[in-house]
């Protein structure tokens, strides 16, 4: 199937892989290339050493091109995109808009630029700085969300701008990929579906609490890092929406000493990243700590396979995913799905 999409990032398949935490990373988006999709890097729970590293060892495992995903409103994020101009990397995506700075030395470089957004007005203003295309997420989305709909938000950015449109929020299979192309999307992205594949490094206890999790077993909650986030409805979380001022300062100052640690930081630029994640909110101490160190809480549950004290991003999507295939058998499926879908139509 051949899009937009597919020629501006060189895929086979119009199907994006999201860059998430702890999770997209060489082994994750190695198994998406070599099945035709276009997989990203999470970055922002690297050093750079660990990031050029992570890099050629995608390229010792795939041909296949890819992105890396930077947090436009990192201390380093220009180090970083350093790195992927050093290292010839297909696509900067971003979970924020960058400024337009930041795409202009992209584009400088030969390094293309998808920004993540979630209202029209946003999309406008990237694609007037020059990005390449860009992803629109919808409420229904996994991590840091908005309140509008993928089905309300996907046709108001197709009918703004004039670059490829990649959509996210929702989307799971052939028949969400047709919609989407019926929408005007040049192809999806997901997150949550390829979490849920063996190829993903998630533990496999926390994998199968996905999997048990219905359409409403999720919540958008301000209280993981200040800004709406859509995550798994634990215990956990609900114990931080219940914390008391003193409590939650407690907490978030030992995951911030945590995170400070595990990344490197020097304390004033643990601070200036707690400050930078406020994203324009005023937030007290203990949430803009929350918002520097929500790493720790998504490494604890992703990676040490402690879901009872960590947080864990998801899309409602997981309440109609029930198995764990590879990345090519998912993406197999889906194109076999979309074609099947297209067949019906007439």
């Amino acid at each position: 199937m051949r899009t937009a999409l597919t020629d501006l990032l060189g895929c086979r398949h119009p199907i994006v892989q999201t860059g998430m935490g702890y999770v997209a990373g060489a082994g994750l988006v190695s198994a998406v290339g070599n099945a035709g999709g276009f997989g990203i890097v999470a970055s922002a729970t690297m050093t750079l050493e660990t990031l050029r590293d992570t890099i050629r060892e995608i390229r010792s495992r795939t041909d296949a091109p890819f992105g890396v995903n930077v947090r436009s409103d990192a201390p380093d994020a220009r180090d970083r995109i350093d790195v992927l101009i050093s290292e010839k990397v297909r696509l900067a995506s971003f979970a924020l808009a960058p400024d337009r700075e930041l795409i202009r030395r992209c584009a400088d470089n030969g390094v293309l630029t998808m920004p993540s957004v979630g209202a029209r007005r946003h999309a406008e203003k990237v694609a007037a700085w020059g990005a390449d295309a860009v992803l629109v997420q919808g409420g229904e989305g996994g991590g840091h969300t908005g309140p509008v709909p993928t089905t309300l938000l996907l046709p108001q950015v197709v009918d703004a701008v004039d670059i490829p449109v990649v959509a996210a929020g929702g989307f799971f299979d052939g028949r969400g990929l047709v919609a989407a192309l019926a929408y005007g999307a040049a192809g999806i992205a997901m997150g949550t579906r390829f979490l849920l594949t063996t190829d993903s490094p998630v533990d496999l206890r926390v994998k199968q609490l996905y999997l048990d999790a219905g359409v409403t077993g999720t919540v958008v909650t301000t209280e993981v890092d200040g800004v709406p986030h859509r995550v798994l409805l634990t215990p956990y979380i609900r114990g931080l929406e219940k914390s008391g001022r003193v409590s939650a300062l407690l907490r978030a100052t030992r995951h911030a000493v945590a995170f400070r640690r595990l990344a490197g930081l020097s304390w004033p630029e643990l601070i200036r990243a707690g400050r930078s994640a406020r994203h324009g909110r005023e937030m007290g101490w203990a949430q803009t700590l929350r918002a520097a160190s929500t790493p720790v809480l998504l490494r604890t549950a992703m990676v040490e396979g402690r879901p009872e004290y960590g947080v864990m991003s998801a899309g409602q999507v997981t309440g109609v995913i029930d198995d764990l295939p590879s990345c090519a058998a998912l993406i197999a499926r889906i194109m076999t799905e979309a074609a099947a879908t297209l067949n019906r139509l007439p």
